[in-house]
């Protein structure tokens, strides 16, 4: 955008290499054909995901006491948690 603009004042090409701090071919190519477009990625499930629901009743049960997070991890270690 701000190379399309900067274009249209008449500037060169390498001047705005220089103030974008870019290469005058990546200002040529983005002035062709625009800016890349960025594809969205899947979300990844975390090592926990198993045993959210299971950490997650434990903690509902435990109110309005508390369980420590050590022993949390111990217990789903025990069910085969491999994370840290």
């Amino acid at each position: 955008m701000e190379i399309e603009i900067l274009r249209r004042q008449g500037n060169s090409l390498r001047d705005i290499a220089v103030e974008t701090g870019m290469a005058v071919n990546t200002v040529r190519k983005y002035l062709e054909s625009g800016p890349p477009q960025r594809k969205a990625r899947q979300p990844v499930p975390g090592k926990l995901a198993p045993f959210k629901t299971y950490l997650q009743g434990r903690v509902e049960a435990a109110k309005p006491d508390w369980i420590p997070a050590t022993v949390l991890k111990r217990e789903i270690e025990e069910r085969g948690y491999t994370g840290g």
